[in-house]
């Protein structure tokens, strides 16, 4: 399995549900969770497969049992998402960001240079195809406060406190500075 152009999907139990993960020849291209806001589209995950006999699924997967156990802070999975030019330079905004550490829509803005694109930006982290590994759970509302997250606010509080930011549902959090 996993030859270049092989799209295909298996599912990977966690303590955050059972987690559908697609790959696209040795790349992860998904990380969804159940109830997803922004799934993949019907007929783009190729066929199911055994998540322990496929090489890039079960990297994943076991990388994010050491993740979600405490026991791994960076991903090493070779992974790709699909989308825009704007889309992947958001979502390697979110790849540069540590475990551990917060920042906003407007920060991320600011990085790519126009302050005036944090909804876009917004936009961007709310279909980072590759949840949990690419660290959209990261990001907050200006005023430091949980907002929407694709795989649900409890999880997006879960993740976080995961990684040493307590932050209970509507309270703030220390930002990373801009």
């Amino acid at each position: 399995m996993g030859s270049e152009g092989e799209v295909r999907h298996g599912y990977a139990a966690t303590s955050l549900g059972e987690l559908l993960l697609v790959a696209d020849g040795a790349e992860l291209c998904g990380v969804y969770f159940p109830g997803h806001w922004h799934p993949p589209a019907a007929g783009t995950i190729g066929e199911r497969v055994e998540v322990a006999d496929d090489a890039v699924l079960a990297q994943a997967s076991a990388e994010l049992d050491e993740y979600l156990r405490g026991e791994r802070t960076v991903f090493d999975v070779p992974r790709r998402g699909r989308g825009s030019a704007f889309d992947r330079r958001v979502w390697a905004a979110l790849e540069a960001l540590p475990f551990g550490t917060t920042t906003t829509y407007g920060a991320i803005a600011r990085e790519l240079g126009d302050a005036k694109l944090a909804r876009r930006v917004g936009y961007a982290v709310g279909h980072n195809p590759i949840s949990i590994i690419v660290g959209c759970h990261r990001v907050l509302g200006a005023n430091g406060k949980l907002t929407g997250y694709a795989g649900g606010l409890e999880r997006k509080q879960l993740l976080l406190e995961l990684e040493g930011q307590a932050l209970p549902l509507g309270m703030d959090a220390g930002v990373r500075p801009a």
